[in-house]
Order: structure tokens, then sequence, then C-alpha cells
């Protein structure tokens, strides 16, 4: 069976203009796949927007993502993701355990679990029943300040043992993204690689989609 690498899309850590931002996410939409978006709005320290800012984010967004094929998930908090109707929940270490995640937005949801660098956590994560892990930082971000660094061995590892989808993230972008795609990550977790681009984000997500489809295995 083939395996093709998907692009998992965070939103920038501060949007000051909501209805700018949609239309930057309509055009980053148009250059092809995307499997996810997760709606992160977190300082560098991990200070988070009010959950106004997060409600109106999520509100104006969501229909729009889910009409292209794109599931929504929110970070951290399971509760604005059951309550505004997104398609699930990412949580990391210090946020609210799988299990409670899971009670709060329902086994239909899609629930992620950061695993950092740890193969354990990746472990625990999968047993309890996480739809993917995610593991990084494979390269320094300006999104915030990681506590771990992973390589790609972790990736080529997971891929052999376990079922469960695997997310790469940290500091991705399409001149360092081909190593962890050959790796085997299932999805990459990008967000400045595509909102910073210089050639817009429809071309980044374009490039992403046109790497992935060379490296298919």
């Amino acid at each position: 069976m083939s395996r093709r690498c998907r692009l998992y899309l965070l939103t920038p850590p501060e949007i000051a203009d909501v209805d700018a931002f949609a239309r930057d996410l309509d055009a980053a939409m148009s250059g092809g796949d995307i499997a996810s978006l997760q709606i992160r709005l977190k300082d560098r320290a991990g200070r988070p927007a009010p959950d106004d800012h997060i409600r109106a984010v999520c509100r104006r967004i969501l229909g729009p993502v889910q009409d292209r094929g794109a599931a929504v998930l929110i970070n951290d908090r399971p509760d604005l993701a059951a309550a505004l109707g997104a398609d699930g929940v990412h949580v990391g270490q210090g946020d609210a355990p799988y299990a409670e995640a899971r009670r709060i937005v329902g086994e239909n949801a899609i629930v992620g679990v950061t695993c950092h660098a740890s193969r354990h956590l990746g472990l625990e994560a999968a047993e309890a029943g996480a739809d993917y892990v995610a593991f990084g930082a494979f390269h320094p971000t300006d999104t915030k300040d990681a506590a771990t660094r992973a390589e790609p061995e972790l990736l080529a590892w997971w891929q052999e043992m376990i079922e469960t989808p695997c997310v790469a993230i940290g500091g991705i972008t399409l001149d360092n993204a081909a190593p962890l795609v050959e790796a085997g990550a299932d999805f990459l977790a990008v967000s400045a690689g595509v909102w910073r681009h210089g050639e817009g984000p429809a071309a980044a997500v374009a490039g992403f989609n046109a790497l992935f489809d060379r490296l298919e295995s």
C-alpha cells in the first residue's frame, strides 16, 4: 500500500485581522491538498489568545475549511473544539490528558497528542487511542521555544513499528522537509513555512504537495 505524506497546516500564532487571515487561508487552500488546519493562537511564551478571539477565528473559517475537505482542530482546548463544532483537538503534555480530551470531544472527533522526541510518550498516546502523535521539534522555530529536538530516525522507527499516524513538527520549510517525508512522517505540521513563504501561501502549499507527490512511496 502506497504512503503519501500530507500537509497539516497551523495558523500563524497571532491573527490581528480575522478577515485578512481568512483570505490568506483561502489562497493557501487553493494551492493544493491540506489534510487539516490547527487553530493555534499562542505567543512564543505559550500564552494563549483570549477565548473570544479564538472563537471569532474558528467561526470565520470553520465552514469554508471543512467545505474543502480539511479537518479543523483547536490547540489545547477540547471544550472550545466541542462547543464550536471543530473536528477535534490537539493536546500537549501539559494540557488536558488524552482521556479527558476524548471525553469532552467525543469518540468521533480527532484527538492528537504532542509527544516531543519521546518514543515512550508516543507509545502511551497510541495505546490510549490517540488518532495521531506529533513529534518534534525537528528544526528551530519562531513559533515557540521548543523543549526538545527530534531526529528523523524517530519517524523511521515509528513508521516501521506503529500504525498510529505520526506528525512531524517544528521549523519545517520546503527546504528541509524532504528528509522528514523520506523518514516516514505521515503529516508535516507547518506554520511559517507556508504563511511566510516568499511567493505566498498558495505557492508554498503547491510546493509541499509537489514534494509529497515526488516522494510518495
